[in-house]
C-alpha cells in the first residue's frame, strides 16, 4: 500500500464519521451547546471542514471550496471570509448555526472530493515538499496532511461526544 492510499483511507474515515454524527439531527440538536463554553456539533463540523478546506487548498495551490463554490454564501455566517474557527471566542462559536445537517455534509463532501483529487495526484516524493516555512522544522506536505487528518478526527470525535451528551433529545 502506498502512502497516498493510506491518506485516502484516513480522509475517507473522516467523511464517514461526519455523516454519522450529523445524520438524523435537526437544527436544535446541531446548534445545541451542552454548556455555555462548549462547542456545538454544527461548529465542530464546520470548523473541521474549514480547516481541511483551508490547509489542503493552500498546500496544493487550489481555491478553497468555501469561496470558490460559494459555501460561504450558503452558510451566511457573520464571520470574516477566511475564518476557519481557529481561536474562536464563545461569542464567535455561537455565530455558527445551521438550519440543516445537509448544509454541513454538503460542504464537507465538496471539500472531501477536492481533497481526494489532490491526494490521488500524489507521488511519494511530493510528501517531502515543504509547504510552510514558518515552523522549525519547516512543515512538509506529508506532515501537513497528517496534521489535518488528526485534527479533523479529533473534532469529529468531539462532535460524536456532544451528540451522546444530547442523548435522546438529539433526534
Amino acid at each position: 500500500m502506498h502512502a497516498k492510499d493510506i491518506l485516502i483511507d484516513g480522509y475517507g474515515r473522516i467523511r464517514e464519521e461526519v455523516h454519522a454524527v450529523v445524520e438524523g439531527l435537526g437544527p436544535d440538536a446541531l446548534n445545541a451547546r451542552p454548556s455555555g463554553d462548549a462547542n456545538s456539533i454544527a461548529w465542530l463540523v464546520w470548523h473541521l471542514t474549514r480547516v481541511q478546506d483551508d490547509h489542503v487548498a493552500d498546500a496544493f495551490g487550489l481555491d478553497q471550496a468555501w469561496s470558490a463554490r460559494d459555501w460561504q454564501g450558503r452558510f451566511g455566517l457573520d464571520l470574516p471570509r477566511h475564518d476557519t474557527g481557529y481561536g474562536h471566542s464563545q461569542a464567535k462559536v455561537a455565530k455558527v448555526r445551521v438550519d440543516s445537517g445537509d448544509l454541513l455534509t454538503g460542504y464537507y463532501d465538496a471539500v472531501h472530493e477536492q481533497t481526494l483529487q489532490a491526494l490521488r495526484s500524489l507521488a511519494a516524493k511530493d510528501l517531502e515538499r515543504i509547504v510552510d516555512e514558518r515552523w522549525d522544522p519547516p512543515v512538509s506536505l506529508g506532515v501537513r496532511l497528517v496534521s489535518v487528518l488528526s485534527d479533523d478526527l479529533q473534532h469529529v470525535g468531539q462532535a460524536a461526544y456532544v451528540r451522546g451528551l444530547l442523548g435522546s433529545t438529539a433526534a
